[in-house]
């Protein structure tokens, strides 16, 4: 058997080439997720550890903060060598070429040779009183130098003038470095800065278990006391614990990959074998058993799971090398990482992948056994329509789609998401179950408009639903990928829709600009409206008034230009003449209930007005019309600004904080610094996500390719009778093209069609029980879109091939032949 097995792998490499590649993409991106995971928490273990090299013992704040009480009891231990306290002043920096300061972390630094400190790319640490040292990407960015001056302003407004006398390695650091200087210098900015952590090491021959226990002692109990190794392994879960998400993340989508690849060869095997009927018979005829083909079978699928799993490895570790290369590129705020390969990463995705593909051979295997000899000689019969095993597979695949669409209800209703991720799986592996019946119905369906064209086209649709099971079987690949990234975009739009209405109505305004005692220049509105990104400026006016014993600022706003800046249309409809919108905390403060009164003054006006709660807008907002009769004369106080959804939000807000220069002290707030935020992390995650699932699809149309190919070597002499009957190459490559396209359209339809259901139920679950507003269900129509054109596209390409190779054959060749 071992010849036979040999023999038949060579004899029937080039159909098997689709299973490889299918193996080799999944394998491949498994060890490219295992890798990347591995490197990237090796890189922070060692950067953690080299920040605490020579920490013994950590004490940090539990039940109480640490105190300069605290340091003085842990360095007069007699088991401390050296002790150094992490602290920082937080200041305020006039970096060249900023109009208004940013703020700085400044942390200390010690003298000491025993604990690891910063360390410096070009000059000095700092060693005197008002030195500093800056982080190299600082330096870089607003083009400073050694030598030269900066200003520094603490929170209480006083100034000192610094000396930049070094610039900091910041390579390896984790997340942004802060700034150093002596700790005689943080202490002169921040008197009363709070304390981190205390970090001590040993006097010669103490152990660090030995160390803490003293600390501890010394201490009390109100503080949190580790030694140097545990607390290297405390930083260590804070930080990669997002490593450890990603990591999961990644595996999720390797393991889609595979069990899409698993479908690509079970698919490929049960092909094989029924063309190799014959084959296998002679060798049940010359004397092997049952046991011996089944067997034979998984043998095969065994080598091929190892080689094409080892080829898949190599390739991850390769995609893994370019990638963490290029990642270098991007501020991730990581150290550089390096390519580690543990055994894990290793030899479970080649495990993983032989694993999988002799699992998927296994009932190809078993199928190749059931034939007798003398039955499997003669001509194959065509399939039965209906079976035994047919009809209880409908009738289960019908009660899990029954029981998969309950279960997906009961979450949208009770925002259970575990709920709906069973309902969904369940409900999923019902429409696989049913796909012999679905798949060849919408098939016919789709199939009545090509086949107006003639007959190429309407044997086009014959073959395609010729055998239900195969093709079910090709499009359930494809469908898992459309399915999956049809559902990731549907659930990123509808998330990212309702979020949008929870911020229209917890920060209704994009941007408020603010002066306090300053006056703006004539021409602030044209500057604000110059800003790229600014869409509309609509000046508010202030002033002080009094209610009751309390002093109020009270923003007026014209009503008729409210709209073109606030995004709430409850708040809208509120704003008008009579009514005071006050927010959340001044109604606490002045003891109002929704629709009470409130009698507000400005030196002999008054005016009384209804209180209504209101949201994201400053304290006491009215109308321009009542303003001007508490203050007629009111100044432009500041201006609300609305933003181009399209503009870099980051560019926008820091373009408007550098703007009108004449200005000292400008406060800018509102929603827009939160919605970009959340809006790249949408972007982040849907690119990701299409990404990622993107691999699946290309497995899956491999498998489709795969299918086509060997349905080609079935049809060998079908094809050549219908070019001897007249149909021209180009007929029969237009033939397997609308095959493969028909396929295609109905596993991109039947997936967009579930992705919209899992995605606007996914949504609800979610969300539901997390915002006030209600969920916005969203139908991203570009993206669905795209994806049909992407997977039809696909389709035609993956029938290039067998098309050629079916085109190749001479009609008398291969009607010649058995």
């Amino acid at each position: 058997m071992r010849r036979s097995i040999l023999s038949s792998l060579r004899a029937h490499l080039g159909r098997l080439v689709a299973a490889c590649l299918a193996i080799v993409l999944g394998v491949g991106f498994g060890t490219l997720a295992m890798t990347v995971h591995a490197s990237a928490s090796k890189a922070i273990d060692e950067t953690i550890g080299k920040q605490n090299a020579g920490v013994d013992a950590v004490v940090t704040s539990d039940k109480n903060s640490v105190t300069p009480a605290d340091y003085n009891k842990v360095s007069k231990l007699p088991q401390v060598s050296s002790v150094i306290v992490d602290t920082a002043a937080y200041m305020q920096v006039a970096w060249p070429g900023k109009v208004r300061p940013e703020y700085l972390v400044i942390a200390a630094r010690y003298e000491t040779s025993e604990i690891a400190g910063p360390s410096t790319k070009s000059g000095r640490l700092p060693g005197a009183k008002n030195e500093i040292a800056l982080p190299a990407k600082l330096v870089e960015e607003y083009k400073l130098a050694v030598g030269q001056q900066l200003k520094v302003t603490s929170y209480n407004e006083k100034t000192w003038n610094t000396t930049i006398v070094g610039v900091l390695d910041d390579g390896t650091s984790l997340g942004t470095a802060d700034a150093v200087a002596t700790a005689e210098t943080v202490h002169t900015f921040e008197p009363d800065a709070y304390i981190n952590d205390i970090k001590a090491a040993g006097a010669p021959g103490v152990t660090q278990e030995a160390l803490a226990t003293a600390i501890t002692g010394a201490v009390g109990s109100g503080l949190a006391v580790y030694t140097g190794e545990d607390w290297i392994v405390h930083e260590l879960r804070a930080y990669t614990n997002g490593v450890d998400v990603l990591g999961g993340v990644f595996g999720m989508f390797a393991v889609i990959a595979l069990f899409v690849a698993c479908l690509v060869i079970a698919n490929t095997f049960t092909i094989v074998i029924a063309q190799r009927t014959r084959e296998m018979a002679l060798l049940r005829c010359v004397g092997a058993s049952r046991r011996q083909v089944f067997s034979s079978v998984l043998a095969e699928a065994s080598v091929v799971g190892v080689v094409a799993s080892a080829i898949g490895v190599v390739f991850g570790v390769a995609l893994s090398a370019i990638g963490l290369t290029l990642a270098r590129n991007f501020d991730w705020g990581l150290p550089p990482i390096d390519l580690h390969l543990s055994l894990a990463s290793v030899f479970l995705p080649l495990l993983l992948g032989t694993i999988a593909t002799i699992v998927a051979a296994v009932v190809p295997a078993r199928r190749a056994t059931r034939v007798a000899p003398l039955a499997a000689l003669r001509p194959e019969a065509a399939p039965a329509a209906a079976s035994k095993a047919g009809v209880l597979r409908l009738v289960l695949g019908f009660l899990l789609l029954a029981g998969g669409g309950l279960l997906l209800t009961t979450s949208a209703l009770t925002n259970q998401v575990i709920i709906g991720v069973a309902g969904g799986t369940i409900s999923f592996l019902g429409v696989l179950a049913i796909g012999t019946l679905l798949v060849p119905a919408l098939v016919k369906l789709l199939g009545r408009l090509p086949a107006r064209s003639g007959v190429p086209a309407r044997i086009a649709v014959a073959n395609a639903v010729r055998n239900p099971k195969r093709t079910a079987a090709t499009t359930s690949a494809l469908l898992i990928g459309v399915t999956l990234i049809s559902l990731t975009c549907v659930g990123i739009a509808s998330v990212r829709k309702t979020f949008d209405v929870t911020m229209d109505s917890e920060f209704p305004v994009d941007l408020t600009l603010t002066t306090y005692n300053e006056k703006l220049p004539a021409n602030a509105a044209r500057q604000l409206q110059d800003i790229k990104g600014i869409t509309e400026v609509v000046p508010v006016r202030s002033v002080e008034v009094k209610a009751g014993q309390n002093e109020l600022t009270v923003t007026g706003i014209d009503q008729a230009s409210a709209p073109a800046v606030v995004h709430s249309p409850a708040l809208l409809a509120q704003l008008k003449p009579g009514t005071a919108l006050l927010d959340p905390s001044t109604m606490s403060m002045l003891e109002l209930k929704d629709g009470s009164t409130i009698t507000i003054m400005s030196g002999k006006n008054k005016l009384t007005l209804t209180a209504v709660k209101a949201t994201g807008l400053d304290p006491v907002t009215i109308t321009q019309t009542d303003l001007s009769k508490l203050a007629p004369n009111a100044a432009i106080s500041g201006f609300w600004l609305d933003s181009d959804p399209k503009a870099d939000g980051s560019e926008v807000l820091d373009a408007v904080q550098q703007s009108l220069p004449t200005v000292k002290a400008l406060s800018v707030s509102g929603g827009l610094a939160e919605r970009t935020s959340y809006t790249k992390v949408f972007d982040v995650l849907l690119i990701v996500a299409v990404g990622l699932l993107g691999v699946s699809v290309l497995i899956a149309l491999v498998g489709v390719g795969n299918t086509l190919s060997l349905s080609v070597l079935e049809r060998t002499r079908e094809n050549a009778l219908l070019r001897a009957m007249g149909l021209t190459r180009r007929q029969l490559r237009g033939m397997l093209a609308v095959e493969s396209l028909l396929m295609a359209l109905v596993a991109a339809g039947l997936g967009i069609t579930l992705g919209l259901i899992y995605g606007w139920t996914g949504t609800a679950a979610l969300m539901g029980a997390q915002v006030d507003t209600g969920i916005r269900y969203a139908v991203p129509g570009r993206l669905l879109v795209t994806i049909a054109l992407v997977a039809a596209v696909a389709g035609l390409l993956a029938s290039v091939l067998p098309a050629r190779r079916a085109a190749k054959v001479a009609p008398a060749g291969a009607l010649a032949t058995e």
